[in-house]
């Protein structure tokens, strides 16, 4: 085996980078080759690790998400199913791209050449879902570009939408155009995929990306909200408009999910019924929820799904990451660094589209989206510990 390692190459840093450049170009393409892409930049970063004898270092909010592993985990053992539970655990390695994207992030040229491959990813899958839209779709059909299911569309789309407006309005050279095209198209396609959640996430994103760019102009957000009513086709206005009533079924629902949850969580304090396993556990009449409710696989939201299935203990160490990434973030803007700023308000805009989105939809559940959620939330400190030694350098 150490034979085997000292025939790579030293520094396997580009290589790290190299496929992580590859997992933006397919994010919200393939799944599939995102699958590869992630796997290839992960035993790259570990033979790095090995082979520098290095202990890998990443952001300091990755310590909580370390905790809500350990406790997941003990609920996989706990579990009502361990089987299935250990099996889902595996996604928990995904979090693993916070420490690899921290060591393939090694300049701002890097890290403007990979988002250059974000923002194609986004165009095209924006592109085709307006394709897909006004040539092959049925009236009110909800799009889902390339990926499989419209939430997982919607979820990558609020957090490139939220990244893009960012460096649209921040950035000071000419490549702003670029993710303002990007933007527009990437909202439109978030549009079309009819998820009111998402919808909401993108509109509190928006309001932290104005806030930091000039406050003024959070007057555009009631404008950009009534244009949105009245341009809109009549399907996706009456999918807004049923944002209000309890009587939608969706909603209706999400209401059902909220009791059940509450009860599960009540039922198993500590560790859950465990990962995978609550619409197993949610069958059971007892709970109330309707024929139609128990199809889903899960309770619609971030806070109640992580409680019911992982238990208390690992709810309380995710929030604990949300608000510790969100300090963070917001510490590293006390310098008003330009080159430092544009990044860091879009992950923070991204960290504060998800989360409120969240309470209506589990979206920390999807792989996708964890997976780009977590890049764009390290690269500013990738790029903050780069400035950082430069000017130690100098």
């Amino acid at each position: 085996m150490k034979k085997f390692l000292w025939n790579f190459p030293k520094d396997m840093s580009p290589l790290v980078w190299f496929f992580i450049v590859i997992y933006l170009l397919f994010s919200l393409v393939s799944i599939s080759l995102i699958q590869i892409a992630l796997s290839l930049a992960f035993f790259c970063w570990l033979f790095l690790i090995i082979k520098q004898k290095s202990w890998p270092r990443f952001p300091s909010f990755f310590w909580p998400l370390v905790l809500y592993c350990v406790f997941s985990l003990l609920s996989s053992f706990r579990s009502v199913n361990p089987k299935i539970s250990l099996v889902d655990s595996r996604e928990l390695l995904l979090f693993l791209i916070v420490p690899i994207a921290f060591t393939a992030i090694s300049s701002e040229k890097s890290l403007e050449k990979a988002n250059y491959f974000l923002l194609i990813s986004a165009c095209a899958s924006a592109l085709y879902s307006l394709f897909i839209f006004f040539f092959l779709a049925e009236p009110g059909e909800r799009i889902t570009g390339f990926m499989g299911h419209w939430m997982t569309q919607a979820g990558l789309l609020l957090l490139f939408c939220s990244f893009a407006l960012s460096l649209f309005l921040l950035l000071k050279n000419r490549s702003r155009f670029l993710w303002a095209c990007g933007f527009a198209l990437g909202t439109m396609a978030l549009v079309l995929t009819l998820t009111r959640s998402a919808w909401i996430g993108l509109a509190f994103a928006a309001t932290v990306v104005l806030a930091f760019y000039k406050p003024k102009t959070l007057i555009l957000i009631p404008i950009a909200i009534s244009l949105f009513f009245l341009l809109s086709p009549q399907h996706v206005k009456r999918r807004a408009f049923s944002i209000f009533s309890k009587r939608h079924y969706s909603n209706a629902q999400r209401i059902e999910y909220f009791h059940a949850g509450i009860q599960i969580i009540k039922e198993n304090p500590i560790f859950g019924t465990g990962p995978c396993t609550v619409d197993m556990v949610f069958q059971n009449p007892k709970y109330g929820l309707s024929e139609l409710a128990k199809r889903n696989v899960h309770l619609h939201s971030n806070i109640i799904q992580i409680g019911a299935e992982r238990g208390i203990p690992a709810l309380l160490a995710w929030l604990v990451f949300i608000g510790w990434a969100f300090l963070s973030l917001l510490r590293l803007l006390r310098d008003n660094n330009p080159i430092l700023r544009p990044v860091t308000v879009g992950a923070l805009a991204a960290l504060v589209g998800i989360f409120v989105a969240g309470f209506f939809e589990y979206n920390f559940g999807d792989s996708e989206i964890t997976v780009l959620f977590l890049y764009l939330i390290t690269i500013p400190f990738a790029l903050a510990k780069m400035i950082k030694r430069g000017s130690q350098e100098y």
